[in-house]
């Protein structure tokens, strides 16, 4: 039977581990923590269509969605298929979504709606009323991480005969090859998931990418008010940082208006996401902090700005229960690589933030190439 090893159990990792369990191989999985605990857990677990360029990265989170939805199904988790909503708080960005669902949303097949006046009126009993319009993202999802990669993690291993090594270090890999704290491992495929760390593995071939990594300040915190949300939350803010709208004259004259009135929201790279938990919470960010390496300090004030944007576009207040960083590989050339370090040898790196919407697909396309299939 061929064999498969995988370093990380991150979404990248465990989506390889899926995508060649289905096809028949055996798989092992390496994590060196108890359980996963980077950026795939600490995330918002949204799993979003409407913001990915167009191209390959939309196809690619189109094709991802059914994958969320069949490990759903199988593995037990909660899955929220209700979209995400996209708020206009003022005319330019009302003027910008009016703009995308126009053209580009047309003509590349996003699947949206722009809602406004009674529509709008009419989500959550008029709680989003003083908003000018939203963009309702038919096709976004919304999982809680820290439930489902642990639930997937399960189904792999229960259903699919996965093989996991936690609190494993993965301490070197070769063509083959692949030693660790719990020892020797051989197979024809290695596949290196490590997300943000570049140096313990493969650190030459990663050194040649350039990466950089993100800090993220997130949130979870309770509503003081009624408000059972369904669906991810997202401002105008978000527009200047998705590949959907960039290139766009509406984006840029946002982006501009962004860096004269709030020059503290760019500098901090601060947009507003808002994820549901199951639990009547919400999940709150985010910042980004790049470099090359993640400050253990967070700042007071990003949080402060952050709470404050929530609380307008909600429009109420929030009890903060629990703050955390979360921490992503960042800024490669393109968003993601697919290196072939040696036959039987190679690794696949996000380089965004978006591991959650790709990374299915990704990995299915990944696994499909490294087995030869359709050559």
């Amino acid at each position: 039977m061929t064999q498969m090893l995988i370093v990380g159990a991150g979404i990248l990792g465990l989506s390889h581990a899926f995508a060649a369990a289905r096809r028949g191989l055996k798989v092992r999985v390496f994590e060196r923590t108890a359980t996963p605990l980077g950026a795939s857990v600490r995330n918002f677990g949204q799993a979003l269509v409407t913001g990915q360029p167009p191209g390959e990265m939309l196809e690619l989170a189109k094709a991802s969605r059914a994958i969320w939805g069949h490990w759903a199904q199988q593995a037990g988790f909660s899955l929220k298929r209700n979209g995400s909503l996209l708020f206009a708080r003022d005319e330019l960005e009302e003027q910008l979504l009016q703009a995308f669902c126009q053209g580009r949303a047309l003509e590349q097949g996003y699947n949206v709606e722009l809602l406004r006046g009674a529509a709008l009126n009419d989500l959550y009993g008029g709680r989003f009323s003083h908003h000018r319009a939203a963009l309702l993202g038919h096709d976004d999802q919304q999982v809680y991480s820290r439930e489902a990669l642990p639930a997937l993690v399960q189904f792999l291993s229960r259903e699919m005969g996965v093989e996991f090594h936690f609190s494993t270090l993965v301490r070197d890999v070769e063509p083959g090859r692949l030693h660790s704290t719990a020892g020797t491992f051989t197979a024809e495929h290695i596949v290196v998931c490590s997300g943000h760390d570049y140096q313990t593995l493969l650190a030459e071939p990663f050194a040649a990418l350039n990466p950089q990594v993100c800090r993220l300040q997130m949130l979870r915190a309770r509503p003081e008010f009624d408000l059972d949300l369904q669906q991810a939350i997202l401002t105008g803010l978000s527009c200047v940082h998705y590949g959907a709208f960039a290139g766009l004259p509406e984006t840029a004259a946002l982006a501009a208006h962004i860096e004269t009135h709030s020059p503290h929201l760019q500098q901090q790279g601060i947009h507003l996401l808002i994820s549901p938990t199951p639990y009547g919470e919400l999940i709150i960010g985010d910042s980004h902090d790049y470099g090359r390496d993640a400050s253990p300090f967070n700042a007071e004030q990003v949080d402060d700005w952050m709470i404050e944007l929530a609380e307008d576009t909600l429009g109420g207040k929030l009890k903060v229960l629990e703050r955390w960083q979360g921490v992503y590989g960042a800024r490669g050339a393109q968003p993601f690589s697919l290196l072939r370090i040696a036959p039987g040898l190679s690794s696949a790196l996000m380089h965004t933030g978006v591991g959650m919407s790709v990374g299915p697909a990704l990995a299915e396309r990944n696994v499909a190439k490294l087995l030869g299939e359709g050559v």
